[in-house]
């Protein structure tokens, strides 16, 4: 009996030295057949540094001495695995984090248990990853770690597993990033069930399913609605689409974030009551100050804003990487004695002849003789100096064949960079249907 322990405890050490000596672990990927008869729950972390970015380190609560604890620790939960595989973004991931920052990158992989067609099985298991968690975390705060600098970022199901955790730590962990929560069996449940603000110092929570997979209403400290939280730009519209139209939405969360730590522009984010109002142009204050999306929000952190209560933010993006969108308010005051209702298509031409249409879809307006209306126009390029502005008008009237809309003026002002020239342009007559450039010159007043 005092041999095989002996054995069991020489391969115990060869297994740790091994991974201290630099073996490197991958993904856990599954057979279909595993999809079909289930997975029990076996939870392994793999460690990513600059050291060893193409190299995933096994560590454990017993065995956490290759982290430098003095740097941040950031963990990334992957979500509900239905076939086994691992997930298709998890390479972008690790290249992208240990590019941006030097940090302890540990990928949890929990794809045993998460992969499984009876999805409540694998709900299931998702407090049951968080105590596997815990202890881990305890080894790196016995070695001299701390609360403030562990970053957990949860996709799905990892969302609430981060809440989970960060609930074992009394809410001191420093930050928790929720990338489109789960929905389906979370929706409804109390604060102990799902992720919350109470999780961590930092609850930030991007919405883009809330329709299908995700979770609608607030999880954190700031909630973002990108593209509204449901159909985003550049994904399948239809089921024709296949498996894509089926997770589309819901994994561009993960592109969006990573997007934020390189990309080339800040998403400037709106606090609004929905996103109808803020494509009505209803939630840009003209001296407001505005938060911004993804991986450096640290940056706004002391925002009270952000950390008094709760708040329901929207955003646009393009189609595609790097996602920028960059905003406008289109200032319009009509000469018409009786008022018009309809909208307005807009387009800008940027000085280097870049020809773009907004994206922004306005709600009917009612255009009044003298009064200001104000539209959000969005385009996916920064124009820099604008040389031309395109307006259309249409309407739902089928009486007045010839409708007119005249413009006592157009102010066209950047609301992403606000410090920007206004441009105006004076006696501007829209026949309806009928696209008309105009070149606008820059305002005699600044006017805010």
């Amino acid at each position: 009996m005092l041999q095989w322990l002996s054995v069991l405890l020489l391969c115990a050490r060869a297994v740790t030295s091994g991974s201290a000596a630099g073996e490197c672990t991958s993904f856990t990927k599954l057979p279909f057949t595993d999809t079909i008869i289930g997975t029990p729950l076996v939870v392994r972390l793999l460690l990513y540094t600059r050291g060893n970015a193409n190299c995933g380190l096994l560590i454990n609560a017993t065995h956490t001495r290759p982290l430098d604890v003095k740097k941040k620790t950031i963990f990334v939960i992957h979500g509900y695995r239905p076939f086994g595989s691992p997930p298709n973004w998890l390479g972008m991931v690790i290249n992208t984090t240990l590019q941006v920052d030097d940090v302890n990158l540990i990928i949890v992989d929990w794809n045993r248990g998460a992969t499984t067609f009876v999805y409540s099985a694998a709900v299931a298991n998702t407090k049951k990853v968080a105590a596997i968690l815990e202890p881990v975390i305890n080894s790196i705060l016995r070695n001299g770690g701390s609360l403030d600098r562990i970053h957990m970022i949860g996709v799905s199901l990892g969302a609430h597993i981060s809440g989970f955790v960060g609930s074992r730590f009394n809410g001191k962990i420093g930050r928790i990033t929720g990338l489109d929560p789960a929905g389906p069996l979370f929706t409804g449940k109390g604060v102990d069930d799902r992720l919350d603000p109470s999780d961590a110092q930092l609850v930030d929570v991007l919405h883009t399913d809330i329709d299908a997979l995700g979770y609608r209403e607030f999880l954190g400290h700031i909630d973002y609605y990108a593209n509204g939280g449901a159909d985003q730009p550049g994904c399948p519209a239809t089921i024709l689409g296949g498996k894509r139209y089926m997770v589309c939405d819901h994994q561009r969360s993960v592109y969006l974030y990573v997007s934020t730590m390189t990309m080339p522009c800040n998403i400037t984010v709106y606090p609004c009551g929905s996103y109808a109002e803020f494509l009505d142009a209803r939630c840009t204050r003209r001296d407001g100050t505005y938060p911004i999306f993804g991986y450096h929000l640290e940056k706004w952190r002391n925002s009270s804003s952000i950390m008094k209560f709760p708040n329901k933010v929207f955003f646009q993006t393009s189609t595609k990487e790097p996602y920028c969108m960059f905003y406008y308010l289109l200032d319009i005051i009509s000469w018409n004695k009786n008022a018009r209702r309809g909208y307005i298509t807009i387009g800008l031409t940027g000085g280097n002849g870049t020809v773009v249409k907004s994206e922004a879809i306005h709600p009917e307006k009612t255009f009044e003789r003298f009064r200001e209306t104000t539209i959000l126009v969005s385009v996916d390029n920064d124009l820099g100096n604008v040389t031309g502005i395109s307006l259309k008008f249409s309407s739902s009237n089928v009486v007045e064949h010839k409708l007119t809309l005249g413009l006592l003026r157009v102010r066209l002002r950047s609301l992403t960079h606000p410090h920007r020239p206004h441009l105006c342009r004076y006696d501007v007559a829209l026949v309806r249907d009928e696209e008309v450039r105009v070149e606008p010159l820059q305002c005699q007043l600044q006017e805010l």
